[in-house]
């Protein structure tokens, strides 16, 4: 098991973890803050603990005064635009033309998590991995 920051809880990664390690070739690692997961490099998820003061950028994006855990991710431009529109709790980054912030405050839906990590996976996954990814129907 990989250490992580304390400041993530950890039953946010304990559940990407379950969602994110059973994709084909998924690795998690230590980002230089919280933990991401990759495949062939390329992060397709990482979960921080914002902590305003420190990282500015990232509490930027979601407007926050106090620590917020947030998880980033690809979408697809539509997929984006759509969770965008919807407002709190997802985030436009001002990094990436694909990347979408989550801040994790009240109840997590973790279905739709699992949902949008595999489908940031499939954004940036080679061909012959994405054709071995089950999708949900």
């Amino acid at each position: 098991m990989i250490q992580h920051d304390d400041d993530v809880p950890e039953e946010f990664v304990e559940a990407l973890r379950d969602i994110c390690m059973g994709l084909p070739d998924a690795y998690e690692e230590q980002a230089w803050v919280g933990t991401r997961w990759r495949v062939r490099g390329r992060t397709f998820a990482h979960v921080l603990t914002v902590v305003p003061d420190t990282d500015a950028a990232y509490a930027r994006v979601v407007g926050a005064d106090q620590e917020v855990t947030v998880l980033t991710f690809r979408a697809a431009e539509e997929e984006l635009d759509a969770l965008v529109a919807g407002g709190p709790p997802f985030f436009k980054a001002r990094w990436g033309r694909d990347v979408v912030v989550l801040a994790l405050v009240d109840d997590v839906d973790w279905t739709e998590v699992a949902e949008l990590m595999t489908e940031s996976y499939c954004l940036l996954a080679p061909k012959k991995l994405v054709a071995l990814v089950r999708r949900p129907s």
